[in-house]
């Protein structure tokens, strides 16, 4: 299943990703873990330092590669040059699974070892001095977007992606790629102000979405939360010795996480685990063919010279059962 965690900078949602993946992974469950923030810290979090964050692999930078690969034999794809960030799969295309080698993995993921366990991490990339005041970032995570439209997943495989920080995830349709979308909110009227219009937005388009209170503590807070988001509100977390000792470089052993805050991630499985079994297999393909065709119409066709509207393969519906790695 795949779940974005999303807020307003500074409310946690990094840290939060971490702690979640950590226990994804202590729970032996597979994971690919990707940053999609313009402040790359996913990597930290998870415990890598400096030098190893600085030398992962950015998708934007291997875009050629991902999107050759992805395109596969697919017919309705002309070239690689024409697909763009909301291509859909179809019939002849390359699907990446979570517990698979690929060529994309090769790439662009790396290896973390956990106290638990191996996880994968994907990142976009920063920005270089080269993007600096011409580039966009969002084109750099058009890679994030095109290998999740290109990503099936199994019930008990996790896709976790730490969302740039904000409104700016509704940009594209990432946002309706996932079976669970976290925010993490203070208890603050800045911190429910991204939870008011996540909610707004995603309104038409049927995206489960689950409040995490961060930095709560006390009963006053909790009342905060409650009064502001409502049935909403999932779970809270609150001040955590082993989170700061962590962002000091120096964490523990994760088995040593206070005890309400392990049963505050287990919460957070148990609602994705739920969403993902009514995930409409249909009405998620069919989401992505929708944006594909904006985005087409706006931009993709004057860009690549090309009808993007015939990439879209009709009879082609993702389904579970693709899940399974293919021999070989």
């Amino acid at each position: 299943m795949k779940i974005a965690f999303v807020g307003k900078g500074g409310s946690g949602k990094t840290t939060l990703s971490s702690l979640f993946v950590r226990h994804l992974a202590a729970n032996e469950a597979p994971v690919v873990a990707v940053d999609a923030d313009i402040n790359q810290h996913l990597g930290a979090a998870l415990g890598l330092d400096e030098t190893e964050t600085a030398a992962l692999p950015a998708m934007g930078a291997h875009l050629p590669l991902i999107k050759e690969y992805l395109r596969g034999a697919n017919p309705r794809i002309a070239s690689a040059d024409t697909m763009i960030k909301t291509t859909p799969p179809g019939r002849g295309s390359r699907l990446l699974r979570v517990r698979e080698d690929n060529p994309v993995y090769d790439a662009c993921a790396r290896t973390v070892r956990l106290d638990d366990g191996d996880i994968r991490l994907m990142a976009t990339g920063p920005f270089t001095e080269s993007d600096l005041g011409v580039a966009c970032y969002h084109s750099k995570v058009g890679a994030v977007e095109l290998c999740l439209n290109h990503l099936v997943d199994g019930p008990d495989e996790y896709v976790v992606v730490d969302m740039t920080a904000g409104s700016d995830s509704f940009a594209s349709g990432m946002f309706t790629r996932f079976d669970m979308t976290f925010l993490v909110a203070e208890p603050t009227r800045k911190g429910v102000s991204v939870y008011r219009q996540y909610k707004e937005y995603a309104r038409d388009f049927g995206v489960a979405l689950k409040v995490v209170g961060n930095k709560v503590q006390g009963p006053d807070d909790l009342d905060f939360l409650r009064e502001e988001v409502g049935d909403d509100l999932l779970v809270t977390v609150g001040h955590s010795n082993w989170v700061r000792a962590m962002e000091k470089g120096r964490p523990s052993r994760f088995e040593l996480l206070e005890a309400d805050n392990r049963m505050a991630l287990q919460a957070l499985q148990d609602a994705a685990d739920d969403s993902y079994a009514h995930r409409d297999w249909e009405r998620y393909t069919r989401q992505m063919v929708h944006f594909h065709l904006r985005n087409a119409e706006s931009w993709g066709n004057a860009k690549t010279g090309a009808d993007l509207a015939a990439q879209v393969d009709p009879g082609f519906v993702l389904d579970e059962q693709l899940a399974v790695p293919l021999p070989g």
